[in-house]
């Protein structure tokens, strides 16, 4: 028998992924380009050296046992943590990372960001670039959580880790804006909360993976329309389909083109404070891509354009 060190290597862990993916063993042997036969034999001897079911064989399709189920979920964890050792390996070879990857807050100016991918691609560097739409909390975990190497539009204070560092990004005004459509357009100013509770609230949800996350200018008792993004909650206000707070600088075309009324409110104003956060070990000295994205957040005007500006149609 195989000790489970020799048993479970990436192809097998990709292949009961393909497995669970594709529904059966015929589907993924297929997929995988070997005969059904080798790839059941495969699948055994991962079993045999656990000493655990992965599948349950009583059902038509190849369903995951709870232990696989487990054993795909650690597999992927242990999976991304040798990518990142792959790619600190190149690092330390070359100066660039092989990934960059970039944590965006939905409140931030995706006209900027591509902007500067641009710039950055026109360099020729080895490194891939990769953008992770996130929001609330969930921008800064995908930082601290391994995820992404650097992180803008950060809305809450990192952790105190001494291989984390941020810097200040700048404010964000936030405007109450319903469509023209909407009840509220017409009521009387300021709004006061009771009038604002009375009708639906489109909320950006918290793409944080542990935990509730957070929920930001919402009103104990109101009904909340979830949205997955600062994009899709500027269509469904435009819409008509809630009101709610939308940064300035996205509301703002919208308001001169008379698709959005903002309408003043009760409670104070509401900014938001944002960063930019990175990680890097005490005493090393930052990759390639890190520091020429670093370079280009240390420069004032990109900074506003990455907070004031409108998105690309």
């Amino acid at each position: 028998m195989s000790s489970f060190r020799d048993a479970l290597t990436p192809e097998a862990l990709h292949m009961i992924a393909t497995v669970d993916r594709t529904g059966s063993m015929a589907a993924a042997a297929r997929e995988l380009g070997v005969v059904p036969s080798t790839l059941t034999y495969r699948v055994r001897q991962v079993e045999n050296a656990l000493d655990v079911l992965l599948f349950d064989r009583s059902s038509r399709q190849a369903q995951l046992t709870e232990a696989g189920k487990e054993l795909l979920r650690e597999g992927n964890r242990l999976l991304a943590e040798l990518d990142a050792v792959a790619h600190r390996v190149k690092r330390v070879a070359t100066g660039w990372e092989a990934q960059f990857t970039l944590s965006i807050d939905s409140v931030i100016s995706r006209t900027t960001v591509m902007e500067l991918c641009e710039a950055f691609f026109a360099l020729g560097p080895p490194t891939r670039l990769k953008i992770r739409e996130e929001a609330l909390s969930g921008t800064l975990e995908a930082l601290t959580s391994g995820q992404a190497d650097l992180a803008i539009g950060v809305i809450i204070e990192p952790t105190a880790q001494s291989s984390f560092h941020s810097k200040l990004l700048g404010p964000i005004q936030f405007v109450y804006a319903v469509a023209p459509q909407h009840p509220l357009a017409s009521a009387p100013e300021p709004l006061s909360d009771s009038q604002i509770r009375a009708h639906r609230a489109v909320a950006v949800a918290d793409s944080v993976q542990r935990g509730g996350g957070l929920t930001v200018g919402l009103i104990g008792g109101q009904d909340v329309f979830t949205v997955p993004g600062m994009p899709a909650k500027l269509e469904a206000q435009l819409r008509g389909l809630g009101g709610g707070f939308l940064p300035e600088y996205l509301a703002r075309p919208h308001v001169l083109a008379g698709q959005l009324i903002i309408k003043q409110v009760q409670r104070p104003t509401r900014v938001a404070k944002t960063s930019y956060a990175w990680r890097q070990d005490v005493g090393t000295r930052p990759g390639r891509a890190l520091e020429w994205w670093l370079a280009q957040l240390d420069k004032p005007a990109t900074r506003t354009a990455l907070l004031e500006r409108p998105r690309m149609p």
